[in-house]
């Protein structure tokens, strides 16, 4: 079965990828970008050729992600599938972040993902039957040092989608998370920086481990021929040509040594979850309606 799907995030290594193997697939793909142009276009021109439909959108704006999803809709006569990946990442001191700090990255990373499921859920549930795939990280379930405040937007954003698969099912809409692991891509080098430069003085020669610590760890995984973005694309595009109702709750795409340790965590929870819902009478919205 051929799916029309929405991306968001397609400007980035794990979106544009996805929109290209999708498409190479056979499926209808609509890729979102904040802008077709300045530092996006190649990467625009790039998908275009490969036959993605593109439009622009920021999740930071609700008219603008209203816009982009009717706009999508109108381009593929429909919409089934959404892989809901726009995220902005975060590295440094947590003291030294701002409110007005980690609010920015919420925003996308939260705040963004709660606009667009406002916007194509109306759309599912009318037609009684979708599929959203969520991109966490594997730090959405741990966090480390430096990265806590970007770990919190993923631990949130994994709080939201296990509150809608439970309230979804029964509407014939199946929520994914896909948990990858640190990838070199340019992810890293947009990380967003506390911009209190003052209290990050105070931490003396600590102020300096944050930058130096990502660049191990990119250095670490770039050493790893299969830590490479592509694998995260071909998670997401195997995900979505699973049949309908069969698909994994949570997907760890990782080659780094964290997929086993992540993978018995998350079957520790998924049977704490039964326990808890089955406690308080509702396990019956852990079942899919496949009707």
């Amino acid at each position: 079965m051929k799916h029309k799907i929405l991306v968001t995030g397609a400007s980035g290594a794990f979106g544009s990828l996805a929109c290209i193997q999708l498409v190479e697939k056979g499926h209808q793909v609509v890729g979102t970008m904040r802008s077709l142009q300045g530092k996006n276009e190649v990467t625009a021109n790039e998908l275009k050729a490969k036959g993605v439909a593109l439009v622009e959108m920021d999740v930071t704006k609700e008219e603008s992600v209203n816009s982009g999803v009717n706009s999508a809709i109108e381009i593929m006569g429909g919409l089934d599938t959404v892989f809901n990946n726009a995220g902005i990442g975060a590295n440094g001191i947590l003291e030294c972040f701002t409110a007005d700090d980690i609010q920015r990255m919420f925003d996308v990373n939260v705040f963004g993902v709660q606009r667009l499921m406002r916007a194509v859920l109306p759309h599912l549930r009318t037609q009684g039957k979708g599929t959203i795939i969520h991109t966490s990280s594997c730090i959405g379930r741990v966090t480390t040092p430096f990265l806590a405040s970007y770990s919190a937007s993923k631990y949130a954003l994994e709080s939201l989608v296990e509150g809608y698969r439970a309230e979804l099912s029964g509407f014939g809409i199946e929520s994914c998370i896909i948990e990858p692991g640190g990838f070199p891509t340019g992810f890293m080098s947009g990380m967003i920086k506390p911009s209190d430069t003052e209290r990050m003085n105070q931490y003396g020669e600590m102020a300096m481990l944050p930058e130096s610590s990502i660049q191990g760890y990119v250095a670490y995984v770039e050493s790893i021929p299969e830590q490479r973005p592509e694998r995260v694309a071909e998670a997401v595009t195997a995900l979505v040509e699973i049949p309908f109702g069969e698909k994994p709750f949570r997907t760890v795409v990782d080659f780094s040594g964290l997929k086993q340790t992540i993978e018995n965590y998350n079957k520790a929870l998924n049977e704490a979850t039964k326990t808890i819902y089955a406690a308080n009478g509702v396990d019956n919205l852990l079942t899919l309606n496949k009707d």
